[in-house]
Parts: C-alpha cells; structure tokens; sequence
C-alpha cells in the first residue's frame, strides 16, 4: 500500500498557507476586545447600545476574520470562521437561514459518493497488500490480533464516555428538524440480522448505502487478492492503489466546498434552535478529549509497562510525529518521521515496514474511539433512544468499517455519514459537528501515531526483536 494519501491531501490543503502580518491579527484581536466589551456591556445592561450598532460591529469584526482567512489561504481557518460567519448569520437572520439547508445537502451527496469505491479500495489494499499471513507469518496474525484488540477497547470506551457524560442530550428539536433525513428502516430479528451483514447483490448494497455489506465483500475480495499468484495479484493491487489515492484526492477536491457546508448548516440551525446548541458542542470536544486522555493513561500505557518499554524513552522518540500528525491533522503526514524515530528506538526495520503501515489501515484507535462516541452523538442530539444492543450493533459495525481508512483529514467523516445512515440516523447533526472537527481531529489523530508507534515496539518485544539494552523504564 502506498503511504502517500494522508500526506499528499494535507499538501494539497496546507501547501498554500500564509503567514498573516502581525499587525493584521493585533488589529484583529483589539476589534474583537471591542466587539466583545460592548456585547457584555449591553447584555447586562451597563451600557444602552442599539442593536444595529452591535450587528454592525459584529459583522465588521467578521469582515476582518474573512480577510485572515484569505491570507491565510488555508482550509481549516475556512472552515473555523465559516462556522462563526454562520452562526452570526443564522442568529441575524434566521428567516432566511432556515432556507440554506440545501447547501449542506450539495455537500452531503457529493460525500456519500465517495464511501463504497474509498472503503472498497483501502481495505483490499490493506489486507492484499499488507496482511498475506503466509509471506509475515507470525508478525501477521500478532499485528491484527493486537490492533483489534485495543481498537476495540477504544471504542468501547468512547461508547461508555458519551453515555456518561449525555452531551448531546437537552437540545429542543424543532418539528421541523426532527425527523429530518432519517431513511426508512425495517426493524430486523433474528437470523435477519445476520443475514443483513451479508451482500446478496454488491451493486444493491452500493445503491443503498449498505456500508457493512461492502465492507464483507472488500475483506473477502481482498482475500482473493492476496490468495493470487503473482502475476494475477500485483495489477489488482496497482489498480486498487490507484483508486485509493484517486479517492483520496476526491476527498480534498470535496472539502473545498466543506467552508459553505459548514456556513449553511450552522446558519440553518441556529436559526431553527437558537445558540443553545454551541454548549452541546463544547461538552461533545470536553467528552472526546477525557476519552482519549482515559485510553491513553488506561490502556496505552498499561500495555507499554506489560512490554516491557521504557516509557520516557518512548515519549522522546515519539515527540516529532505526534507534533506534526497533530499540527497538520493527518497520521500519515506523520509516517516517514514515525517510522524514523521507531528505527532509531530500536525496532528493527523489517518490524516498522510491517507494523506501521498496517497499523496506519487497521490500528487508527483515537479515530475508532471518535467514531463510537459521535454516533451515539448524532442519536441523542437528535432524541433517539438507542438500545444497548442497538449501540453494541453499532460498535460491532465500526470495528469493521474504521479498518481500511487512513488517517488523512476528515476521512472520518465518510465513516461517520455512513455509520448513520445505516443505522436510520438523521445525518444534519454531522455538519454541525464538522464545525469543531478540526479541533476533535488534531486529538484523534495525534492518538493515532502514538497507539501505532507503541504497536511497532510491541509487536518487536512479542518477537523478541527489541534490544534487551532498552529495558529501563
């Protein structure tokens, strides 16, 4: 598997930024102190300010935010002030924000098209080209047996997490928002269960948006892939490499059009629900990252001094790429330099070439933990009550469909689409969560690179490849 799809999309969005004058962000910063002192004075009455001198000031400080945007010519600070811009417009204007849910829609559908060729594509590559037991014996069945392991932890944690802390619960649905989107779904029983897993038809199962029944096919597929000779599995190979990095790269021509989604969605709620929502937000960013700090102290952790590995050697040595899967929110911008330190550290290299690349497919634990966590999200924002075996159902269906998609930015996002709408969950709570995904992104993806480096060290101490000389902790 090629391991350029994060870094090449990240180049694509990042490659172009700018640094913006001092004097503009000074400028910037004073005007919102101003903007902000005469809101508070008004709002408490200190001072009597007429309404359409704040909306005049609110929206000048706006006009600023847009001209940072266009200097800084980045996506992420797009998306960051379209969703102030929006909700600005929403609260201004809700008349006519209540009208803008078509924008989102536009967005919605050029999303979902990309989820059966990107799944198909990323998971035949990942087992076909990396997870032929017979070519890494033992490192094979260690490496997957380990990242299921603790992916699934994961998402049993996040599961547990949003139940207890109920963010998205307390927000009033509007009639007209709460049924919105959600697709008409038979209830199954029994063995109808088991056989919903399983496609009868992969173009039906393509058509409906049955993410699970392309996810069977692509293992099985992927199988076959790697059961080939040679001469047979090399050009399936080629050619799903080279769907996968197209798909990769239709993702970040789609997120160019995520700032107006996001713009519309935004508007479009806070004129159906009012501010209110922003404090579901902020619980569903404080929820996210207690999870990843629990997975990280209580499971991470804990396997790092079962193996054996001295753990400050370890935070050193993993510093750097954490640092830039953080800062550019793409695990694999991050490889080669993970890859580097992992050497470095001490693993041999034919474990890395192995373990990382694998990991980066099937081992993505803060993505996993994310995924667990919005859904659940999306249910109780929305007032649906979902049954524990509903939720385990769920978890089951993630622990399969978040393997094979690399941590390039937003790919969660078509993971998440799809989640939602195979369990019948309206998919307009999506877009309000893309309004804050940066910030949730930069924390998943850093849990990323460091749940796989420590893989790499631990499958090395499983195959007693790892230099006893290390062993101080």
């Amino acid at each position: 598997m090629t391991n350029h799809s994060g870094q090449t999309t990240n180049q694509a969005i990042h490659s172009v930024k700018k640094k913006v004058p001092a004097k503009y962000i000074l400028t910037m910063l004073a005007l919102l102190f101003v903007v902000s002192l005469m809101t508070i004075l008004n709002h408490y009455k200190l001072v009597s300010i007429n309404q359409t001198v704040l909306i005049i000031s609110r929206w000048s400080f706006l006009a600023v935010l847009v001209g940072y945007a266009v200097q800084k010519r980045s996506l992420t600070t797009w998306i960051l002030i379209s969703m102030i811009i929006g909700a600005e417009f929403g609260h201004d204007f809700p008349s006519v924000s209540i009208n803008l849910n078509v924008i989102s829609q536009i967005f919605l559908r050029l999303i979902k098209t990309i989820i059966a060729p990107l799944l198909f594509a990323t998971i035949v590559v990942g087992i076909a080209g990396h997870s032929n037991l017979k070519q890494v014996g033992r490192m094979g069945w260690k490496s997957l047996v380990y990242f299921e392991i603790v992916s699934t932890i994961a998402l049993f944690i996040g599961l547990i997490a949003i139940n207890i802390s109920k963010a998205g619960m307390g927000v009033v649905i509007p009639k007209t928002m709460a049924h919105t989107d959600i697709p008409a779904v038979t209830a199954l029983k029994g063995t109808e269960i088991i056989l919903h897993i399983f496609p009868d038809n992969i173009a039906k199962a393509i058509y409906e948006g049955q993410v699970l029944q392309i996810v069977i096919f692509s293992i099985l597929f992927g199988i076959a892939v790697a059961m080939l000779k040679d001469k047979f599995k090399r050009p399936m190979i080629v050619f799903t490499e080279a769907l996968s990095e197209t798909m990769f790269k239709f993702t970040s021509i789609v997120m160019y059009f995520a700032p107006f989604a996001v713009f519309a969605a935004i508007a479009f709620s806070i004129g159906q629900m009012g501010l209110d929502i922003f404090v579901n937000l902020i619980k569903l960013l404080a929820t996210l990252y207690v999870s990843l700090i629990i997975f990280l102290v209580g499971v991470l952790l804990p396997i790092a001094l079962l193996f054996r590995i001295p753990v400050r050697k370890f935070i050193t040595a993993i510093s750097e790429p954490v640092a830039i899967a953080f800062a550019t929110t793409s695990s694999e911008s991050a490889l080669p330099v993970a890859m580097e330190r992992m050497e470095e550290f001490g693993v041999p290299r034919k474990i890395v070439a192995f373990v990382m690349p694998t990991g980066y497919s099937f081992n993505l634990d803060g993505t996993t933990l994310y995924l667990s966590l919005a859904t659940i999200f999306i249910a109780q924002i929305s007032g649906i009550h979902l049954s524990f075996d509903k939720q385990l159902l769920i978890v089951f269906t993630l622990m399969l469909t978040s393997k094979g998609v690399a941590g390039v930015p937003r790919a969660s996002l078509v993971i998440l689409l799809a989640t939602a709408s195979t369990f019948g969950l309206p998919i307009w709570p999506i877009y309000i969560i893309l309004g804050i995904d940066e910030l949730m992104d930069m924390a998943r993806t850093s849990v990323n690179v460091i749940g796989n480096c420590l893989a790499t060290v631990v499958i090395a101490r499983w195959e007693n490849e790892y230099p006893a000389k290390d062993d101080k902790i």
